[in-house]
């Protein structure tokens, strides 16, 4: 199940990787007015709400804030990536970090529900909050095996 769980991380790191790439790209202007072209040529045949507000959202960064986003999103990345190689190898260390990251996002993940629930938002949430009920037992599980003293262990009481 550790395995799983860090090729999760090692998706949602690549992921990030493409978004500070893009973010990245977007300074330059000739790029930028590419995406805004192709995103409008998406959105003449899908949902144009939602791609609308992606090319507000894009179109309305500065260029300091642009960096900001690569940025944070490839240290998400380093973040991610670090769990995942823990997580595979089995590491107690990656587990706690795991827990402790994941719990720390869960309040923007409800917040942004908050202001809109769809189907991906919720999953993802969701999905968070399975990894660390698991781990969350997982660590459980082991510091009451290691609490037990020489007598219980042998016996199993």
């Amino acid at each position: 199940m550790l395995r799983l769980i860090a090729v999760f991380k090692f998706c949602k790191a690549a992921l990030l990787v493409v978004v500070g790439l893009g973010a990245l790209q977007l300074l330059d202007p000739g790029m930028a007015a590419r995406a805004q072209r192709w995103v409008a040529a998406l959105a003449s045949s899908n949902d144009r709400g939602a791609v609308q507000q992606v090319i507000a959202f894009v179109g309305g960064l500065s260029p300091h804030r642009l960096e900001a986003v690569g940025v944070g999103a490839f240290l998400y990345a380093v973040l991610f990536t670090v769990e995942g190689v823990g997580l595979w190898r089995g590491k107690r260390w990656a587990e706690y970090l795991t827990v402790i990251a994941t719990l720390s996002l869960v309040p923007l993940e409800v917040f942004e529900l908050t202001r809109a629930v769809t189907p991906s938002r919720l999953a993802a949430l969701l999905l968070n909050l399975a990894v660390v009920a698991y781990l969350f037992r997982r660590i459980r599980r082991r510091a009451g095996a290691t609490n037990r003293d020489p007598i219980q262990r042998t016996f199993g009481r």
